[in-house]
C-alpha cells in the first residue's frame, strides 16, 4: 500500500506500520474502527486482525467490504487472551512500526501521521501513547498514557476527567495498548506481552520491560482516538478485577529493579492488604482473595523471569524511579479527582 496523501509525503519510506487489532466478539464496533482506518492521512500500513475464536460474525465478508485495506485475518481456534493474540500479530507483522489498536477504538484521520511525526521529531523516544477520548461521552477523557506508582499500582492518566484542550508532548511511563505505537523490533526484543497475564496490566508490564532496556515513552496529545473501553469484559467486572490485581503483583516482582524493589516492597504489601480489605467491605472479597492467592502461587515462575529481565537491564534504577509516581497518597488522590469530576463521593 503506497502513501497517497501529500500531507504525509515527506515521511520516510522506512516508516511503514503494521496495525494489530485483537478481535473477540467485536461485531458491534469493528466496522467503525476499520472505517476510521480507511480515512487515515498516512496510508503506508497493513491491518492484521487476530480473532480469539469469536462466536459472532465480526469477520464476515471483511475483505469484500474493505478492499482498500491491506488486510490479513488470523483466526485462532480458542480464546488466547489479549497478550497472546497481540504477540501473534506482532510476529506476523511486516512494518517497522507496530501499532496496537482495540476494535472499540476509533482513530482520528491524522492519528498515525501524528504518531509518526512525533517519532521523527523526538528520536530519544521509541514507543508512543495516544490521547483517548471516551467515544460515548466526548466531554470526558479516557486516558493520556499510563502512570506507574511505586507501590505497583498503575492507572490511565486523565481517565474519567473532563476534556480539555491538548497540550504539548510529554514523557509518560507507558502507553495504553488500546492505541499505542511501538518499534516492532523492540517489542519482539523484550518478548512482547507476558503471555501468562492473559489480559490487563500487560501494557504497563511491557512498558516497564522496555524502560529497563533503556527505552522511553512519549505521550502525543495530537494523536487522538475515541475509545469505548472494556467493550468485551466490562468495566470493573470480576474478570478485569481478577486479572488486574493478580498481574500487578507479578509485574512488580519481576520488573522493579535493584534497590527500588526492597525500598518499596513494604508499600507494595500494604497496598495489596488495603485492596483486599476494601474489596471485602464492598462485597467482592472472593474475587480479590483469589487474585492475590493465585499471584502468590505464581511467584516462583515470575522470580525466575525476574533473573532474565534484570540481567538485560541497561537503565539505572534511579532513572526508572524518576518516571514513576512516588507520592504515597497519589492513588487515593486520583480516585478522589475522578469521583469529583463525575459528581460522586468516594
Amino acid at each position: 500500500m503506497s502513501n497517497q496523501n501529500n500531507s504525509s509525503a515527506d515521511l520516510s519510506a522506512e516508516l511503514t506500520v503494521s496495525i494489530v487489532i485483537v478481535v473477540w466478539n467485536s461485531a458491534k464496533y469493528l466496522p467503525r474502527c476499520l472505517d476510521s482506518l480507511l480515512l487515515q492521512s498516512f496510508r503506508d500500513f497493513e491491518v492484521i486482525l487476530v480473532d480469539n475464536n469469536s462466536s459472532d460474525d465480526a469477520l464476515s465478508g471483511l475483505r469484500e467490504k474493505y478492499p482498500a485495506l491491506d488486510l490479513r485475518i488470523e483466526r485462532l481456534n480458542f480464546n488466547s487472551g489479549f497478550s497472546v493474540a497481540n504477540n501473534i500479530g506482532a510476529r506476523l507483522a511486516r512494518g517497522h512500526w507496530l501499532a496496537l489498536l482495540n476494535p472499540d477504538a476509533f482513530p482520528e484521520p491524522d492519528w498515525l501521521e501524528q504518531l509518526l511525526r512525533a517519532a521523527e521529531r523526538h528520536p530519544a523516544f521509541s514507543f508512543f501513547s495516544s490521547r483517548q477520548i471516551q467515544a460515548e461521552r466526548p466531554d470526558m477523557l479516557d486516558g493520556e498514557g499510563d502512570a506507574y506508582h511505586v507501590s505497583g499500582l498503575a492507572w490511565r492518566r486523565g481517565y474519567e476527567m473532563p476534556f480539555y484542550a491538548p497540550g504539548d508532548v510529554e514523557e509518560v511511563f507507558s502507553p495504553c495498548a488500546a492505541a499505542a505505537l511501538y518499534t516492532r523490533s523492540e517489542f519482539l526484543e523484550v518478548d512482547g506481552f507476558d503471555e501468562d497475564f492473559f489480559a490487563y496490566h500487560e501494557d504497563v508490564d511491557l512498558g516497564f520491560r522496555l524502560r529497563l532496556i533503556g527505552k522511553r515513552c512519549l505521550y502525543v496529545p495530537q494523536a487522538v482516538v475515541r475509545h469505548v473501553g472494556s467493550a468485551s469484559s466490562g468495566k470493573m467486572s470480576d474478570f478485569s478485577v481478577y486479572h488486574g490485581h493478580r498481574n500487578l503483583i507479578w509485574s512488580f516482582f519481576k520488573n522493579m529493579p535493584g534497590w527500588l524493589f526492597w525500598a518499596y516492597l513494604p508499600l507494595h504489601i500494604l497496598m495489596n492488604i488495603y485492596s483486599m480489605i476494601r474489596y471485602s467491605l464492598n462485597g467482592r472479597a472472593s474475587i480479590l482473595w483469589r487474585a492475590k492467592r493465585d499471584a502468590v502461587l505464581g511467584l516462583p515462575a515470575f522470580l525466575a523471569k525476574r533473573k532474565n529481565i534484570q540481567k538485560k537491564r541497561k537503565a539505572s534504577a534511579s532513572s526508572i524511579h524518576a518516571v514513576m509516581n512516588s507520592n504515597w497518597f497519589e492513588p487515593r488522590n486520583v480516585a478522589r479527582r475522578r469521583a469529583s469530576a463525575n459528581g460522586k463521593k468516594l
